[in-house]
């Protein structure tokens, strides 16, 4: 029972925030000012425990696997939402159901650390969609706005949608070879078209998922009608699950069919990337800007992942780490610009420097990581997916990358010359972010 408990460890101790959630929820409830800093500690705590006494094995039958690198990016998630936490906390203490907003979250999260850690498709498929299902209430949270209405039918159809195909690819895939596990399917795997067909089809589902270029069309209206909340739970966390769990299946699953994924992860990496930067370059709202931002960062993610050796996995993990806190502070800096000023155009942002000198600093560093210049973290982050990439020896994928990552520098900048350069009668007043005030 002990080696139950030390394997499950994340996914028990999650579960034990979201009842201690719901006995608050029952009782006769909290203020949000005193509810958010009680979450904000079991949060941190969570995050800290993620560290300790880590076990490695498996459970039912092989449904459940952990390993240390499993635990990592556990981890990983769960410090991306003690930030989300404390970036947004001014929505959370003006929203009216806090606690069913961080139990819909938990809920999500759990689902993707049963899904990180799924040993067979049957738990993957119940994971995906415990994962799924709660973020398009959270997107539906700004109850007063029609937008947050349909960025939430819209990620229920595009879910139902990529639910469907997922179920097919793992029909024809047992229907092929007669298993669901994770551990037989390689020895079983021959290159027939059969499952070739069910690869195509699964492969689809996790381009949902990832908002993979042509599977990218839900995106940027989800993310432009959600809360600021949900929109960086979904560009940071969600993404940073699903990326995981792709690149472990791919390399240890379908392992086998390497040749034939390589050449998909190939093709879509370069057309994300074009599309994400094109579309970025013309975005004036703020959100869909960010939105196209992570279309042609999945791009770069992809990169890595065409890899197929322990250099890729490394190296993905390290960019989706620096990811959390440079797309997170892009976002906080944007969230908190909104909820003082109601504006999300980036035009609105000319003269910010003026008033607003720490945000726009803030901002400014979040943005540059996230393009890719030296010397931040950022920058090496994109290195190392580039050269993970590079180990095939295709120089014409990779020099398509390093172009790509000199065109997404104009939008950045665009947005950063908005802030520092422009000039404006009336720029945006200053802002406090005084922690004690928050």
């Amino acid at each position: 029972m002990s080696e139950f408990f030390m394997i499950m460890k994340s996914e028990l101790l999650v579960t034990a925030i979201i009842f201690i959630l719901l006995f608050i929820k029952l009782s006769k409830g909290i203020k949000n000012d005193t509810l958010l800093p009680v979450i904000q500690i079991l949060l941190l705590l969570n995050f800290i425990a993620g560290f300790i006494m880590n076990a490695e094995g498996s459970l039912f039958d092989d449904m459940y696997q952990t390993t240390p690198m499993i635990a990592f990016q556990k981890n990983i998630l769960n410090l991306g939402i003690y930030l989300i936490s404390l970036l947004f906390a001014d929505w959370f203490k003006k929203t009216e159901h806090l606690s069913e907003f961080f139990i819909l979250l938990l809920s999500a999260v759990l689902g993707m650390f049963l899904l990180i850690s799924s040993g067979n498709f049957l738990m993957f498929y119940l994971a995906l969609e415990l994962a799924t299902i709660p973020v398009a209430a959270m997107a539906n949270f700004d109850l007063t706005k029609r937008t947050s209405s349909e960025a939430a039918m819209k990620m229920i159809l595009s879910s139902a949608f990529s639910s469907g195909i997922l179920l097919f690819g793992i029909s024809i895939m047992y229907g092929a070879t007669g298993t669901i596990s994770f551990a037989e399917l390689p020895s079983l795997l021959n290159g027939s078209p059969l499952q070739i067909v069910a690869f195509v089809f699964l492969f689809s589902a996790f381009a949902f998922k990832l908002s993979i270029v042509p599977f990218h069309l839900w995106m940027a209206d989800v993310y432009e009608g959600s809360p600021f909340a949900v929109t960086s739970f979904l560009s940071v966390i969600s993404k940073g699950a699903i990326s995981f769990v792709f690149i472990s299946i791919l390399y240890k699953v379908f392992q086998p069919m390497n040749a034939i994924w390589y050449n998909m992860v190939m093709v879509l990496s370069v057309i994300t990337m074009i599309v994400g930067n094109l579309f970025a370059l013309r975005q004036q709202n703020i959100k869909r800007f960010l939105a196209f931002s992570s279309i042609a960062q999945v791009g770069f993610i992809l990169v890595g992942i065409s890899s197929n050796a322990i250099q890729g996995t490394s190296s993905v993990v390290y960019f989706i780490l620096i990811y959390v806190f440079s797309n997170l502070a892009a976002f906080g800096v944007a969230a908190t610009i909104a909820s003082h000023t109601s504006k999300e155009r980036i035009e609105d942002y000319k003269g910010f420097y003026q008033n607003n000198k720490f945000l726009s600093w803030v901002l400014a560093l979040a943005l540059f990581s996230l393009a890719g210049i030296p010397p931040t973290a950022g920058f090496f982050g994109k290195l190392f997916l580039i050269t993970a990439g590079a180990s095939k020896a295709n120089y014409a994928f990779i020099i398509i990358a390093a172009l790509n990552m000199i065109v997404s520098l104009y939008y950045y900048l665009r947005v950063i010359r908005s802030v520092f350069m422009d000039k404006t009668e009336s720029p945006i007043a200053n802002i406090n972010v005084n922690p004690t005030q928050n």
